[in-house]
């Protein structure tokens, strides 16, 4: 394991830092359980207020304390360019969110040129803290954490995020072939969440057909430090626009990639 640049161990420390207080703010703005407080973008597709503070809060402590990296948002796009660039989701899982449950999380990523290289998702009605940086490992509440063992796919737990995006066959087909393996499916609302299981091991796999960079920036350095196998996201696509994601643990891997039709890097 390659040392870590000193450079990139200060910044993720001090997004450990923001994304704490950003998670306060959220947790200080969190709906009562009910009915979804929020706006709807599209079917299923849910922006709050919070988004856009959390977003606000995070773009303006970065800009303060790193002015020559860039900064992207899901809900301000791309703020500013730089070798470095912070990507944010100030809620991932709103439609959780809106409906004052608990699967949500603050995530902000640091990307190197194209290259991942520190995360930080913190899901605070959770009490939980995921970080990691390249070279360094990835951690949950500040012990190191690893992909699951699970070598059966009829032994295994499988994630797939749903978007309106995707036509209900292709849903159909990718989940069908997961049962067919025997692996139980999952679906929990929050693309970064999901990512993160899979690099502690609570999921053997996750799977979404159209999803962000700013759903998996802070989550791709904690995939690669934990062991999994990623899909070339940012390669098909996913700098740019929505890409396909498939993240495993490295024993069905292969496996579900060829189940799925959706290959690996």
């Amino acid at each position: 394991m390659s040392s870590p640049s000193p450079a990139l161990a200060y910044r993720l420390e001090a997004a450990r830092a923001v994304v704490h207080d950003a998670s306060r703010l959220a947790m200080s703005m969190r709906p009562p359980p009910g009915g979804p407080v929020a706006t709807q973008k599209s079917a299923q597709d849910w922006l709050t207020e919070t988004d856009g503070a959390v977003e606000a809060f995070i773009a303006s402590r970065m800009k303060t304390l790193f002015p020559e990296d860039g900064f992207q948002g899901e809900e301000g796009g791309v703020a500013r360019s730089g070798q470095l660039r912070w990507v944010v989701d100030p809620i991932d899982g709103t439609s959780n969110y809106a409906r004052g449950r608990s699967r949500w999380c603050v995530s902000l990523g640091l990307l190197d040129g194209d290259e991942p290289v520190a995360g930080v998702i913190e899901a605070p009605a959770l009490n939980e803290v995921y970080t990691a940086l390249r070279g360094a490992g990835a951690f949950l509440n500040g012990k190191p954490i690893h992909a699951s063992p699970v070598k059966d796919p009829a032994s295994a737990m499988i994630e797939m995020g749903w978007s309106n995006r995707v036509p209900k066959p292709v849903f159909m087909e990718k989940i069908d072939a997961i049962m067919k393996l025997g692996a139980m499916p999952r679906s929990g609302g929050s693309g970064a969440l999901a990512l993160a299981d899979v690099a502690c091991g609570r999921l053997d796999g996750y799977i979404e057909i159209v999803i962000n960079l700013w759903d998996v920036a802070a989550a791709l350095p904690l995939l690669a430090e934990a062991g999994a196998r990623v899909s070339p996201f940012l390669r098909d696509g996913g700098l740019t626009g929505a890409a396909t994601i498939l993240a495993a643990n490295p024993h069905i891997a292969e496996t579900l990639s060829q189940a799925v039709n959706i290959p690996l890097a």
